[in-house]
């Protein structure tokens, strides 16, 4: 099996790296905003207007 230099490695590395990265950020923004979106839905306020 051929040997890789370093810097191949560090780019193959630093490639891994930036595509989780974008996974995990592209993930977390998709999820957040779809709960948000159902929590406002399930949530009931009550208004109260209050006289002294």
């Amino acid at each position: 099996m051929p040997q890789m230099s370093p810097m191949w490695w560090t780019t193959l590395f630093l490639t891994f790296i930036m595509v989780y990265m974008l996974y995990v950020i592209i993930t977390y923004f998709f999820i957040s905003c779809g709960k948000k979106n159902e929590m406002k839905k399930s949530i009931k306020i009550n208004k109260m207007n209050w006289t002294w």
